[in-house]
């Protein structure tokens, strides 16, 4: 908008000053201010001209023409709102704060279409839950035994990021998890290692071009089996993306997340958990020395509502350390002993596929549970004997199978369970003092947008166009 003097008047200026006004702004309207500074009328060209034919004089106050029964919005009105006073004749709409002091002012041929905002990026990515195969996705292992193969479907429950870009290069990382805060005048000074050694990884492979604020969160906790890494990797990587005029496709994202993880701060692990949370739904996973392939599983709507009422998501209370467990199995790939139970479990991956497609959802716990004993002999670590208790009250208590998500050692189990016993399994369960809780699908994957949040305009001024 104009200079703000030139849209407005005092209401003991003189009808003089309010012509000199008109002819510069060139919108044929003023707006009158009492001695406060609070809009009390509108004064237009024709209502001057009516005043002077009925002998007003061009020395009296300009309070003398005020049409006090004007048309206004307030600030923070809806554009629709202004846009349909101006379609009902108005030629011209004073926006006004609480105290009706002038803010802007829009017209026909004048209308803030690009209001001064604040951009942010957001992500949010879904933990995995794993129904077999876990373990045949590591790369030592696929590469030597005729590939991987993992079955394996999202929850809702997620890993949440907020981005903003900075004018300066300074860097500011929040945890929301750790309560940890860290910063750093630039990129360069951000460092390799301490206080969130992943997030710094995933920023240093992005080397962003500007300095920014980031913030992360998550909804479940840290060493959880629910491939937590990943999905914060894919979340940040998200952010940025949303920021680049070529951005990255799923299985790029998906593959530097893996790299932020696995090559930059080398912890051994997996490729399943980086391609579920970007993809997410349902999928399949097949993992050879040549290629990773995605295939998404198509199930119907009432297959997906009877498994979240099967399953149940039970938090043991033990953080794992996944790359002592993969290091471990690492080790032992070549037993015979794990030989012959990994390759049996890319057998149960392709029969659970099966049985998932057709509902046959009973043949899936039975599998589920093979596919857990199958797991525990190729590492020790993947288990305990207070695991296996746990394991032991489940099955004792209606479970038909269940396994723990992720690397072992820890984390969440989840148990499948048949109609009527389920919450048998869980008065069990609590028992033990764990917590239970139900799963519901997220058919999603990684989600990024941009939000926008005008920046507060000070009071008593107007902003320019």
């Amino acid at each position: 908008m104009q200079d703000r003097t030139l849209v407005t008047i005092a209401e003991t200026e003189t009808i003089e000053e309010a012509f000199r006004r008109l002819n510069i702004n060139m919108l044929g309207i003023l707006f009158a201010q009492d001695a406060d500074g609070r809009v009390v009328g509108a004064v237009t060209d024709g209502d001057i001209r009516r005043k002077l034919l009925d002998g007003t004089s061009i020395r009296d106050q300009v309070a003398a023409c005020v049409n006090r029964n004007f048309v206004s919005a307030l600030a923070g009105a809806p554009r629709e709102q202004i846009l349909k006073l101006l379609d009902q004749r108005v030629h011209v709409v004073p926006i006004l704060d609480s105290e009706r002091r002038l803010v802007d002012v829009f017209s026909r041929d004048l209308f803030n279409l690009s209001e001064e905002s604040e951009v942010f990026a957001r992500a949010r990515s879904p933990v995995r839950i794993s129904f077999s195969g876990g373990g045949t996705d590591l790369t030592h292992y696929f590469v030597d035994n005729d590939g991987g193969s993992v079955i394996n479907a999202t929850i809702a429950m997620y890993a949440h990021a907020t981005l903003r870009r900075r004018s300066d290069g300074r860097i500011r990382i929040y945890s929301h998890d750790f309560r940890c805060t860290v910063e750093a005048e630039s990129l360069a000074a951000l460092g390799n290692d301490g206080e969130l050694a992943l997030i710094k990884s995933v920023i240093r492979l992005i080397k962003p071009a500007y300095g920014f604020d980031l913030d992360v969160s998550a909804d479940f906790p840290v060493g959880s089996g629910l491939g937590g890494s990943a999905v914060v990797s894919s979340a940040i990587i998200g952010c940025f993306n949303e920021f680049r005029s070529d951005q990255w496709d799923r299985h790029e994202i998906a593959e530097m997340a893996f790299q932020a993880e696995r090559l930059m701060l080398n912890i051994p692990g997996g490729w399943q958990d980086q391609y579920a949370t970007v993809f997410g739904g349902f999928n399949h996973m097949e993992f050879s020395s040549e290629h990773n392939t995605i295939v998404p599983l198509r199930l119907e709507p009432n297959i997906i509502a009877e498994l979240e009422e099967s399953l149940v998501l039970c938090y043991t209370g033990f953080n794992h350390d996944s790359g002592a467990v993969h290091r471990d199995q690492k080790a032992q790939h070549q037993t015979n002993d794990a030989v012959a139970a990994a390759a049996r479990q890319k057998e149960v991956t392709r029969e659970i596929r099966h049985h998932l497609l057709r509902g046959q959802l009973l043949d899936c716990g039975r599998l589920i549970d093979e596919a857990w004993h199958a797991k525990r002999r190729l590492s020790s670590k993947i288990s305990s004997n207070e695991l296996d208790a746990i394991y032991d009250v489940a099955k004792a208590s209606g479970a038909v199978g269940g396994k723990l998500l992720g690397a072992g050692g820890g984390g969440y189990f989840i148990f499948f369970v048949r109609p009527f016993e389920r919450y048998t399994l869980i008065r069990a369960l609590e028992d033990k003092g764990l917590r239970c809780s139900r799963i519901s699908f997220e058919e999603n994957g990684l989600r990024t947008w941009k939000s926008r949040i005008p920046v507060a305009r000070a009071k008593n001024t107007a902003a320019s166009h």
